[in-house]
C-alpha cells in the first residue's frame, strides 16, 4: 500500500486535502496534540471529519503525541475511548504510557509511533513493534540507509515526511522554546525560536522536499508519504498534495517523464516561502541545508481565488477572491480533475452584476467569464510559465 498523507488544521483543510488527492489526513484534537496554535478539532468536528473521510473511502489519524506530564493524563482514557467510538483509524502517539493504555483498554485503534519519538534505528523499531505498533513515523533525520534497515528488520508500515518544515533540533527533542518563551514545544507550545532573528546569526533549517526521491523511497519500502503543515492554508495544501498525488501515480504507472518531474518541482518551489532540499536522505546536510546569515523568506500571494460555482450554460465562474487581480491579467486555473490551464481575465462582475476593473477586497464574491469547465474548490492563481505544462 502506498499512501499520501496530508495535514489538516480544520475541517475546510481536511476536505480540500482529500479532494486534491490525499489518501488519509492527520488532525489534532484540542487536547493532547502538538501544534497548539492551530485551531484543531473539537470532538464533534472529529466525528464529522471521520464520517466525511470514510464516506470517501479514506482514513483519518488523530495526534495524541504530546510528552505527558502527570496533569496531562487527566481524561485521557475517556478521550481514547471516544476516538475509538467515532471510528478514528489510528492515533499518532509518542508516550509509552499512552501506548500501554491503548493496549490495556483493547481499543481497535491502530498505534502509529510519532516522529516525536525520534526513531532512527531498527532496534527502536522492534521495541515499538513489541508494543503492538502498526506504523512508525520516522524522524525527519532518517537517511535512506536508516529507513531501509528499519523496514528490513521490522516489516512495519513506515511513514516518512516528504515535504514541509524541518526542526532545527532533532524531532521531538527541542527545548529552545521552553528556555526563551516558557512555552513547552513538546506539549504543543512551540514558539519556533529557531526562526527568530538573532543578531548577525540565523539557525533556520531550509524546508524538506523529497519529490525527486519518491520512487526510491517506494522501492525501499516506505508506505506513507507525509506532508507537514497543519498551520498551512488551503492553497498550499491543495498545491502540494496535488503535486505529490500526480507524481506518485505516475511513478506507480511507470509514466513519469523528466519534463513532468521538473514541472512539479517548479510548482512546489513556487508555493513555498523558504528554499527546500532532501535534507538528511542522502546523508548529513552541509551548510546549504540552513540559513545562517539570512532567512530569505518570501510571502506567497499567488492564490487569487477559490471557485464556488460554475454555470455551464453561460460559462460563468463564481469566485471568492483571495488576492487582488485585474481585468487583463493572465491567470492559471488548477484542480484535481483537470490539468492546469491559462486564461486572461476579460471581465469581472460583482454579485449585483456591476462591472469592475479589479477584484481588490479579500473574500469578495465575483463572477468571471471562463469558457472552460471548472469544479467547486478549483483554484485560480498567478500566471507563471513554469507552473503550466506546455
Amino acid at each position: 500500500m502506498i499512501e499520501l498523507l496530508s495535514p489538516a488544521g480544520n475541517l475546510e483543510k481536511l476536505k480540500i486535502a482529500l479532494l486534491y488527492g490525499a489518501d488519509a489526513v492527520y488532525v489534532g484534537g484540542r487536547d493532547y496534540s502538538l501544534r497548539a496554535n492551530a485551531k484543531n478539532f473539537s470532538r464533534e468536528e472529529l466525528k464529522e471529519a471521520s464520517i466525511y473521510a470514510h464516506k470517501l473511502g479514506k482514513k483519518i489519524y488523530v495526534t495524541v503525541n504530546i510528552i505527558f506530564h502527570n496533569e496531562d493524563t487527566n481524561g485521557l482514557e475517556e478521550y481514547l475511548k471516544y476516538l475509538s467510538d467515532i471510528k478514528i483509524d489510528a492515533v499518532i502517539v509518542s508516550d509509552i504510557y499512552v501506548i500501554n493504555l491503548i493496549n490495556k483498554l483493547k481499543l481497535p485503534l491502530e498505534i502509529h509511533i510519532s516522529t516525536q519519538s525520534s526513531i532512527l534505528n531498527k532496534y527502536a523499531g522492534i521495541f515499538y513493534k513489541n508494543l503492538n505498533a502498526k506504523r512508525l513515523v520516522l524522524a525527519r533525520e532518517a537517511s535512506r540507509e536508516d529507513i531501509k534497515s528499519i523496514k528490513d528488520l521490522t516489516n512495519l508500515d513506515l511513514e516518512c515526511f516528504v515535504h514541509g518544515a524541518m526542526c532545527t533540533s532533532f524531532s521531538g527533542r527541542c527545548v529552545m522554546s521552553n528556555a526563551v518563551t516558557n512555552r513547552d514545544a513538546n506539549r504543543g507550545g512551540c514558539a519556533q525560536v529557531c526562526r527568530f532573528d538573532f543578531e548577525d546569526f540565523h539557525m533556520t533549517s531550509k524546508d524538506l522536499n523529497m519529490i525527486s526521491n519518491i520512487k526510491d523511497m517506494i522501492d525501499i519500502g516506505v508506505n506513507s508519504f507525509k506532508v507537514e503543515g497543519r498551520m498551512r492554508g488551503i492553497y498550499y495544501i491543495a498545491t502540494v498534495i496535488l503535486s505529490y498525488r500526480r507524481i506518485i501515480d505516475k511513478i506507480i504507472n511507470n509514466t513519469l517523464t523528466q519534463r513532468q518531474a521538473n514541472y512539479y518541482l517548479n510548482v512546489l518551489n513556487r508555493v513555498a516561502n523558504r528554499e527546500s532540499m532532501p535534507q538528511f536522505y542522502d546523508g548529513i546536510p552541509d551548510e546549504r541545508g540552513e540559513y545562517f546569515l539570512e532567512q530569505n523568506e518570501v510571502t506567497n500571494q499567488d492564490f487569487l481565488g477559490l471557485v464556488l460555482d460554475y454555470d455551464e450554460v453561460n460559462g460563468i465562474v463564481t469566485l471568492e477572491e483571495r488576492n487582488k487581480f485585474n481585468v487583463g491579467d493572465e491567470v492559471l486555473f488548477f484542480g484535481p480533475n483537470h490539468e492546469t490551464f491559462k486564461e486572461i481575465i476579460n471581465i469581472i462582475y460583482d454579485e449585483e452584476g456591476n462591472q469592475l476593473s479589479s477584484a481588490n477586497k479579500p473574500n469578495m464574491i465575483v463572477k468571471l467569464k471562463i469558457n472552460h469547465h471548472l469544479d467547486k474548490f478549483d483554484m485560480m492563481k498567478v500566471f507563471d510559465k513554469n507552473n503550466i505544462l506546455l
